[in-house]
């Protein structure tokens, strides 16, 4: 019997670290260059399947811009995962997800799960964060890390399969039209890269 799990899922983080970018390559499996910056917050929506488990994942993506960051507690209440995203380019990005971190730890459920995700790995060589660093901060609070590539793609269904483990599932009546995701699929698609 498969089970499903009605998902909220709040994408937060700096303007400019490819928030959007991660939210649409994952529901619409595109890349548009050129992304305006989001205004306030908007919705999108994936079905996944995980072992025997649907998820369905409302991801509320938010505006990373300082003067939206006092409606970001709207977005993250009674949110199952929040995705902080950072730019590997940018350390300052890095510092301003490590607050976030804060954010939800002190005022956020305490069963949420977080993710802090490295954007841009498509742009390597220039990294400013390095990834020991953002891998010992993650152990240390407890959390998912990963890095990602909206560009590419690369790792964005692992980011979710990551959340997907961990969220508690409550069984449902389960719809036939639906797209499953399993490791094995991922690593294929993954080994195809050429890109890092």
């Amino acid at each position: 019997m498969e089970n499903r799990s009605e998902s909220k899922v709040v994408i937060l983080g700096d303007s400019g670290v490819g928030k959007t970018s991660i939210a649409i390559r994952f529901t619409q499996n595109e890349f548009f260059i050129y992304q305006l910056s989001t205004i306030g917050a908007q919705c999108m929506e994936r079905i996944i399947k995980v072992g025997d488990n649907m998820i369905n994942f409302s991801i509320w993506d938010t505006a990373g811009q300082e003067r939206f960051r006092s409606l970001a507690p709207m977005y993250y209440r009674n949110a199952v995962a929040a995705i902080i995203v950072y730019d590997i380019t940018q350390m300052n990005t890095f510092e301003i997800a490590k607050n976030w971190i804060n954010e939800i730890l002190e005022h956020g459920d305490p069963n949420v799960i977080i993710a802090l995700v490295g954007n841009k790995l498509d742009l390597e060589e220039q990294r400013k964060v390095k990834i020991k660093i953002a891998e010992d901060y993650a152990r240390d609070e407890g959390i998912i890390f990963l890095e990602t590539s909206a560009k590419t793609g690369d790792h964005i269904d692992d980011l979710f399969i990551e959340i997907a483990k961990k969220i508690p599932i409550t069984p449902k009546k389960i719809p036939r039209d639906i797209e499953t995701l399993n490791e094995s699929s991922i690593t294929k698609k993954s080994e195809k890269s050429s890109c890092c």
